[in-house]
């Protein structure tokens, strides 16, 4: 577990534009299992693609005119519990942070796996996304 201090800013990047942290299981099943529209579920990281790609191409992203209607992030390495929850979720695809997945209707409709985010611009990220916000939402 990283310490609170070192994280909270990285967490407040997102919360602060209204994503809503989800810090235990019962809150992923809660949405997973009640939210009927479009939402968007980052899985935040410290790593060093979650600051300068991940966590600003979901927030650039934002500008869309087409956007999911909620916006949600578990933190690997420190929301244990939340984030494995979260992961039985994003199945087929495996462990993977930062990533960042677009649901539709309780069902998986989009999915950016580190590998897709890692070397990649956040401008690009956020293009990805509106794509996939214009198809979806």
């Amino acid at each position: 577990m990283y310490p609170a201090e070192l994280v909270a800013p990285m967490s407040k990047e997102l919360t602060d534009f209204g994503f809503k942290g989800l810090t235990t299981p019962e809150d992923v099943d809660e949405v997973m299992k009640n939210d009927q529209g479009t939402f968007l579920l980052v899985v935040n990281s410290v790593c060093g693609c979650a600051a300068a790609n991940a966590r600003p191409g979901a927030l650039m992203a934002g500008q869309n005119d087409k956007k999911p209607t909620n916006l949600y992030t578990v933190f690997a390495g420190v929301d244990k519990a939340a984030t494995e929850k979260a992961r039985e979720y994003l199945l087929p695809y495996p462990p993977s942070s930062p990533s960042i997945a677009l649901f539709k209707e309780g069902k998986l409709v989009h999915f950016l796996e580190r590998h897709h985010i890692e070397g990649r611009s956040a401008e690009i990220i956020a293009q990805n996304l509106k794509m996939a916000y214009d198809h979806f939402c």
